[in-house]
Order: C-alpha cells, then sequence, then structure tokens
C-alpha cells in the first residue's frame, strides 16, 4: 500500500457516484487556506491542463482540440459536489482517468476542496 493512501469504501459504479455525494470532506476545517493551496497546487499540475485554471473547461488541451468535451464546472449539468469529485478522482469519469496513482488520500481531497472553490467562484 503506497503511504498516504487510503481504501476508498465506495465502489466504481453509478450507483457508487450517487452515494459518494453524501461523503465530506474529512480534512481539517481549521487549515482551509493551506488545504485550498495545497489543492490549488495539485490542480494546477493535473488538473488544468484539460480544465482550465478556472474551472471553465477551457484549458491547453482543449484549446488545441486534443480533447473535447469539458465542460465548465459551472454548468447546471455538472451536479457536483466534493464527494462526488472526490470519486472522480480515485476512479476517472468518461475519458477522464483515475488519478489515484498519481495523489494521495489528503491531495485528492485537497483538490476535490479546490474544485468547489472554482465551481463556487464561476457561479457568483
Amino acid at each position: 500500500i503506497n503511504r498516504g493512501w487510503l481504501p476508498y469504501g465506495i465502489e466504481n459504479s453509478m450507483e457508487g457516484k450517487e452515494l459518494s455525494r453524501l461523503n465530506l470532506s474529512p480534512l481539517d476545517s481549521v487549515n482551509v487556506v493551506g488545504n485550498l493551496e495545497k489543492g490549488k497546487e495539485m490542480y494546477d499540475v493535473y488538473c488544468a491542463i484539460c480544465h482550465g485554471p478556472k474551472g471553465k473547461g477551457q484549458g491547453t488541451l482543449v484549446k488545441r482540440e486534443k480533447i473535447l468535451g469539458v465542460p465548465s464546472y459551472a454548468d447546471a449539468a455538472r451536479n457536483i459536489n466534493v464527494g462526488s469529485t472526490y470519486h472522480t478522482l480515485q476512479y476517472g469519469l468518461n475519458s477522464m482517468g483515475s488519478y489515484a496513482s498519481q495523489m494521495n488520500t489528503t491531495e485528492m481531497w485537497q483538490v476535490s476542496e479546490y474544485v468547489m472553490k472554482l465551481k463556487q467562484d464561476l457561479t457568483k
């Protein structure tokens, strides 16, 4: 077992994805700023290339038409929350692969929290 990895008890299925919506981030709520900073750091490395730096779905690979169909976090159809975002990082979804081998459990939760901040910023 990799250091920093914890077993994830929700299965990789549509039912599991729906169940994941009930999960709240286990990260320390006292260190919100630190968690968001680390989440942004990891997001910039692994996610922004497709999702864009602001989560608008206009990352470098999308602009170069290497991949298509990356929606903005602000899209109403993107009914995501911190738990479902973590589930997607854990298992992947559609053409997005899993990031469980690149990030540890804490980092995936930090990125999930940062994605929720981007979504909030886009929907203001």
